[in-house]
C-alpha cells in the first residue's frame, strides 16, 4: 500500500517546484482534489488561481478582493493542476473540455502523483507511485471503505469526556447527540467499537441520522463500564476483527490502538490522530493482496477481473 498525506504533497512540491516555469499566468484546478495542490502551487509561484469552471467562464477573482474579476485576456499561459492521475480518464476528459479555448491561451498540465506508464499524459508530474495508493485528502471517499474496518469514538464523531463516560444517562446522551467528525462518503465495511453491545441501538440511532452507510456493526460484549476497564482489550477486540482476510484497512483514533492492532495483525492502520499510516509489520499474504511483494500476481489478477466484467 503506497499512503500519501498533505505533508507528503506539500513536500515534494516544494522538492520540485523548479520543473516549472515561471512564466505561467494563472493556475487552474481541477475540483476537487486538484484544488489543494493548484492553491500550494500558486502560493509558491505567486500566481493568481482559479477552478476550472470559473476559467472556462472567464470569473477570475482578484486576489483579495470580492466581486472584482481578472481581465482574462491579459492571460496566455495556462497551468491546469491535478492532484494525481491513474487511469487517466480525468484529464483526459479536461483536455477535452478546454480544447476550443487552446486557441486562446498556451494550456499544459501538471499532476503531483503519476501511476508508471502515465508520465506523457501531462507536462509536468512531481512523483511516480504505483498502484495500490491511497491519499489523506480522499481516504474517507475511497472504495477501499467496503474492505475497511473503522473505529467509532474519535473517527466518525468526538470521543466523550470523563463526565459524558459515566455509563449511565449521560453517556446515552452523549451516543444520541455525539458531535460528528469525519463522515465518510463511500460505504464502510466494518465498525468496530469498544462501546459496549448494550448502546447498540443508541449507536445504530445515531449512525442513522448522521447517514452512515455500513455493512456490519461489531461491539464489546461487556456487561459495564468497570469489566471493560478491567479488561483492557481495546485493541485486542478490533484485532480480532480485522484478522479476517476480506479486511484491507483500518482507521483508528488512537496512535496507541494502531500500533497494537498493527502488531497484532501485521496489517495497516491509519490513525486519524495525525492521518499517519501505521504499517511496520505487514505479513507476506497482506502484501501479496495490496501489490507490495510480487505485484505481478495482483496485475495479473486485476486484468483478469476486467477481462471478465466486460463479458
Amino acid at each position: 500500500m503506497n499512503y500519501r498525506t498533505i505533508e507528503d504533497m506539500n513536500q515534494v512540491i516544494l522538492k520540485r517546484l523548479h520543473i516549472l516555469p515561471r512564466d505561467f499566468d494563472l493556475i487552474v484546478g481541477i475540483p476537487r482534489s486538484g484544488m489543494f495542490p493548484a492553491n500550494l502551487i500558486a502560493l509558491y509561484l505567486n500566481k493568481p488561481i482559479a477552478d476550472l469552471n470559473s476559467f472556462k467562464n472567464g470569473h477570475i477573482y482578484k486576489s483579495g478582493a470580492r466581486g472584482q474579476f481578472i481581465d482574462t485576456k491579459s492571460f496566455n499561459k495556462i497551468l491546469v493542476v491535478d492532484d494525481s492521475i491513474a487511469s487517466g480518464s480525468a484529464i483526459l476528459t479536461c483536455k477535452k473540455e478546454l480544447q476550443e479555448l487552446e486557441q486562446s491561451y498556451t494550456i499544459e498540465y501538471a499532476a503531483i502523483y503519476v501511476i508508471p506508464g502515465k508520465e506523457k499524459l501531462v507536462n509536468y508530474f512531481f512523483d511516480i507511485v504505483p498502484l495500490p495508493r491511497y491519499f489523506q485528502w480522499n481516504i474517507l471517499n475511497h472504495s477501499i471503505l467496503s474492505k475497511s474496518c473503522l473505529d467509532i469514538d474519535g473517527v466518525l464523531c468526538v470521543d466523550p469526556t470523563p463526565e459524558q463516560n459515566d455509563d449511565g444517562k449521560m453517556y446515552v446522551d452523549f451516543i444520541l447527540h455525539a458531535k460528528p467528525l469525519f463522515i465518510p462518503g463511500a460505504p464502510i465495511g466494518t465498525l468496530v467499537t469498544s462501546r459496549l453491545e448494550k448502546y447498540r441501538k443508541e449507536t445504530e440511532v445515531w449512525l442513522e441520522k448522521n447517514k452512515i452507510k455500513y455493512n456490519k456493526l461489531v461491539m464489546l460484549n461487556l456487561p459495564n463500564k468497570e469489566a471493560r476497564v478491567k479488561a483492557n482489550c481495546h485493541a485486542l477486540h478490533k484485532a480480532k476483527e480485522y484478522q479476517d482476510k476480506n479486511y484491507m484497512l483500518f482507521i483508528e483514533s488512537s496512535m496507541k490502538q494502531a500500533i497494537e492492532i498493527n502488531q497484532l495483525t501485521k496489517k495497516p492502520v491509519l490513525c486519524t490522530e495525525n492521518f499517519q499510516m501505521v504499517f511496520n509489520s505487514q505479513s507476506f499474504l497482506y502484501n501479496i493482496k495490496s501489490g507490495q511483494n510480487l505485484s505481478f500476481i495482483r496485475n495479473g489478477l486485476l486484468k483478469l477481473r476486467n477481462i471478465i466484467k466486460k463479458h
